[in-house]
Protein backbone atom coordinates (compact mmCIF):
# COMPACT_ATOMS: atom_id res chain seq x y z
CA UNK A 1 0.00 0.00 0.00
CA UNK A 2 1.13 3.38 -0.91
CA UNK A 3 1.48 5.65 1.84
CA UNK A 4 0.36 9.55 1.13
CA UNK A 5 3.06 12.14 0.99
CA UNK A 6 1.18 14.69 3.31
CA UNK A 7 -0.25 12.51 6.23
CA UNK A 8 2.97 12.69 8.67
CA UNK A 9 3.28 16.19 8.04
CA UNK A 10 -0.58 16.86 8.82
CA UNK A 11 -0.29 14.47 11.94
CA UNK A 12 2.73 16.59 13.21
CA UNK A 13 0.94 19.94 12.56
CA UNK A 14 -2.07 18.69 14.37
CA UNK A 15 0.50 17.14 17.62
CA UNK A 16 1.87 20.82 17.41
CA UNK A 17 -1.12 22.91 17.66
CA UNK A 18 -2.24 20.23 20.27
CA UNK A 19 0.49 21.38 22.38
CA UNK A 20 -0.25 24.62 21.56
CA UNK A 21 -3.69 24.76 22.70
CA UNK A 22 -2.77 22.64 25.93
CA UNK A 23 -0.11 25.37 27.06
CA UNK A 24 -2.12 28.38 25.90
CA UNK A 25 -4.80 26.49 28.70
CA UNK A 26 -2.41 26.30 31.56
CA UNK A 27 -0.73 29.86 31.18
CA UNK A 28 -4.01 31.14 31.40
CA UNK A 29 -5.25 29.11 34.58
CA UNK A 30 -2.17 30.20 36.47
CA UNK A 31 -2.92 33.84 35.64
CA UNK A 32 -6.90 34.08 37.31
CA UNK A 33 -5.12 37.46 39.30
CA UNK A 34 -2.56 39.52 39.44
CA UNK A 35 -0.55 37.69 41.31
CA UNK A 36 -0.16 35.06 38.89
CA UNK A 37 -0.60 31.84 41.13
CA UNK A 38 -3.33 33.43 43.53
CA UNK A 39 -6.27 32.35 44.50
CA UNK A 40 -9.46 33.04 42.58
CA UNK A 41 -12.43 34.51 44.35
CA UNK A 42 -14.56 31.33 44.09
CA UNK A 43 -11.57 28.50 44.74
CA UNK A 44 -12.17 26.23 47.91
CA UNK A 45 -8.30 26.33 48.87
CA UNK A 46 -6.99 28.61 51.13
CA UNK A 47 -5.54 31.98 50.23
CA UNK A 48 -1.90 32.59 50.40
CA UNK A 49 -0.27 34.98 52.90
CA UNK A 50 -1.41 38.43 52.82
CA UNK A 51 -1.87 41.66 55.18
CA UNK A 52 0.92 43.72 56.43
CA UNK A 53 3.76 42.91 58.58
CA UNK A 54 2.37 44.48 61.34
CA UNK A 55 -1.29 42.38 60.80
CA UNK A 56 1.36 39.09 61.17
CA UNK A 57 3.41 40.09 64.09
CA UNK A 58 1.82 39.16 67.91
CA UNK A 59 -0.06 42.87 69.24
CA UNK A 60 2.02 41.77 72.38
CA UNK A 61 5.17 42.17 70.50
CA UNK A 62 4.60 45.10 68.23
CA UNK A 63 2.92 47.07 71.73
CA UNK A 64 6.61 46.20 73.31
CA UNK A 65 8.54 48.26 70.32
CA UNK A 66 6.10 50.63 70.10
CA UNK A 67 6.62 51.75 73.78
CA UNK A 68 10.05 51.38 73.76
CA UNK A 69 9.72 54.17 70.82
CA UNK A 70 7.77 56.32 73.09
CA UNK A 71 4.55 55.70 71.01
CA UNK A 72 2.34 55.02 74.02
CA UNK A 73 -1.17 55.68 71.96
CA UNK A 74 -0.24 53.12 69.20
CA UNK A 75 1.12 50.97 71.48
CA UNK A 76 -1.91 50.39 73.45
CA UNK A 77 -4.15 50.04 70.12
CA UNK A 78 -1.46 46.88 69.67
CA UNK A 79 -2.17 45.63 73.32
CA UNK A 80 -6.14 45.72 72.34
CA UNK A 81 -5.15 44.05 69.12
CA UNK A 82 -3.33 41.23 71.12
CA UNK A 83 -6.56 41.07 73.92
CA UNK A 84 -8.31 40.04 70.65
CA UNK A 85 -5.84 37.65 69.56
CA UNK A 86 -5.07 36.34 72.93
CA UNK A 87 -7.60 37.05 75.07
CA UNK A 88 -7.27 38.88 78.67
CA UNK A 89 -4.19 37.32 79.82
CA UNK A 90 -1.87 38.41 82.82
CA UNK A 91 0.50 39.80 80.19
CA UNK A 92 -2.29 41.65 77.84
CA UNK A 93 -3.85 43.22 81.06
CA UNK A 94 -0.33 44.26 82.29
CA UNK A 95 0.45 45.79 79.01
CA UNK A 96 -2.72 47.28 78.77
CA UNK A 97 -2.41 49.14 82.08
CA UNK A 98 1.18 49.96 82.04
CA UNK A 99 0.35 51.63 78.52
CA UNK A 100 -2.40 53.69 80.30
CA UNK A 101 -0.71 54.89 83.11
CA UNK A 102 2.12 56.00 80.28
CA UNK A 103 -0.89 57.82 79.31
CA UNK A 104 -1.74 59.56 81.98
CA UNK A 105 -4.92 57.44 82.79
CA UNK A 106 -4.10 56.52 86.21
CA UNK A 107 -7.56 55.09 86.93
CA UNK A 108 -8.03 52.97 84.50
CA UNK A 109 -4.13 51.56 84.80
CA UNK A 110 -5.56 50.90 88.95
CA UNK A 111 -7.86 48.91 87.15
CA UNK A 112 -6.09 47.15 85.15
CA UNK A 113 -3.24 46.16 86.64
CA UNK A 114 -5.47 44.85 89.74
CA UNK A 115 -7.38 42.91 87.61
CA UNK A 116 -3.52 41.29 85.95
CA UNK A 117 -2.74 40.43 89.58
CA UNK A 118 -5.79 38.89 90.27
CA UNK A 119 -5.42 36.67 87.35
CA UNK A 120 -1.98 35.44 88.31
CA UNK A 121 -1.03 36.44 91.97
CA UNK A 122 2.68 35.25 91.05
CA UNK A 123 2.93 37.71 88.38
CA UNK A 124 5.56 39.93 89.66
CA UNK A 125 5.30 43.07 86.68
CA UNK A 126 1.96 43.19 87.17
CA UNK A 127 2.43 43.77 90.89
CA UNK A 128 5.73 46.47 90.04
CA UNK A 129 3.48 48.18 87.76
CA UNK A 130 0.50 48.20 89.76
CA UNK A 131 2.83 49.52 92.59
CA UNK A 132 3.95 52.15 90.18
CA UNK A 133 0.41 53.54 89.91
CA UNK A 134 0.04 54.02 93.51
CA UNK A 135 3.06 55.95 94.10
CA UNK A 136 1.56 58.21 90.66
CA UNK A 137 -1.66 58.36 92.52
CA UNK A 138 -0.07 59.07 96.52
CA UNK A 139 -0.85 55.62 97.58
CA UNK A 140 2.21 54.79 99.38
CA UNK A 141 1.67 52.72 101.81
CA UNK A 142 -0.34 50.59 99.87
CA UNK A 143 2.47 51.01 97.36
CA UNK A 144 5.18 49.76 100.07
CA UNK A 145 3.04 46.79 100.08
CA UNK A 146 2.95 46.01 96.64
CA UNK A 147 6.31 46.13 95.70
CA UNK A 148 6.96 43.86 98.68
CA UNK A 149 5.20 41.24 97.17
CA UNK A 150 6.94 41.52 93.62
CA UNK A 151 10.03 41.95 95.16
CA UNK A 152 9.29 38.92 96.92
CA UNK A 153 7.81 37.31 93.98
CA UNK A 154 11.09 38.44 91.95
CA UNK A 155 13.10 37.28 94.76
CA UNK A 156 15.07 40.48 94.51
CA UNK A 157 16.60 39.57 90.97
CA UNK A 158 15.17 42.89 89.25
CA UNK A 159 17.07 45.66 90.16
CA UNK A 160 14.01 47.89 89.08
CA UNK A 161 11.92 46.32 91.22
CA UNK A 162 14.75 46.90 93.92
CA UNK A 163 14.79 50.05 92.92
CA UNK A 164 11.05 50.69 92.88
CA UNK A 165 10.87 49.20 96.23
CA UNK A 166 13.75 51.10 97.89
CA UNK A 167 12.07 54.90 96.88
CA UNK A 168 8.93 53.45 97.92
CA UNK A 169 10.43 52.82 101.50
CA UNK A 170 12.47 56.07 101.58
CA UNK A 171 8.81 57.91 100.44
CA UNK A 172 6.79 55.81 103.43
CA UNK A 173 5.29 58.09 105.72
CA UNK A 174 6.42 61.64 104.37
CA UNK A 175 3.39 63.81 104.57
CA UNK A 176 5.38 66.10 102.06
CA UNK A 177 5.43 63.27 99.21
CA UNK A 178 4.65 64.67 95.72
CA UNK A 179 3.97 62.31 92.97
CA UNK A 180 4.96 65.35 90.81
CA UNK A 181 8.28 65.49 92.00
CA UNK A 182 9.39 62.25 92.93
CA UNK A 183 12.07 60.00 92.11
CA UNK A 184 11.87 57.91 89.08
CA UNK A 185 9.61 54.29 89.42
CA UNK A 186 10.75 52.01 86.08
CA UNK A 187 7.93 49.48 85.00
CA UNK A 188 8.76 46.19 84.25
CA UNK A 189 7.47 43.44 81.78
CA UNK A 190 7.64 39.75 81.02
CA UNK A 191 10.83 38.93 78.69
CA UNK A 192 12.29 35.33 77.66
CA UNK A 193 12.72 33.82 80.98
CA UNK A 194 13.43 37.32 82.81
CA UNK A 195 11.85 40.90 83.76
CA UNK A 196 12.85 43.74 81.31
CA UNK A 197 12.57 47.29 81.66
CA UNK A 198 9.51 48.28 79.74
CA UNK A 199 10.49 52.34 80.51
CA UNK A 200 10.64 54.66 83.33
CA UNK A 201 7.84 57.02 84.81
Amino acid sequence: MIQHPALPRQIGTRAGMLIVVASAVLLAGCQTNSTGFGRAADSPYAPGTQGTLEDTVDGLIVGHRLTAAGEHELALKAYKRAAIEHGLTVDVLSALGSANLQLGRLGQAEKLLRRATQLDVNFAPAWNNLGVVLMETNQVSEAVRVFQIAFGLDRGQSAEIRENLRLALANQGNPDYDSANNDTFSLVRRGSGDYLLLSEI
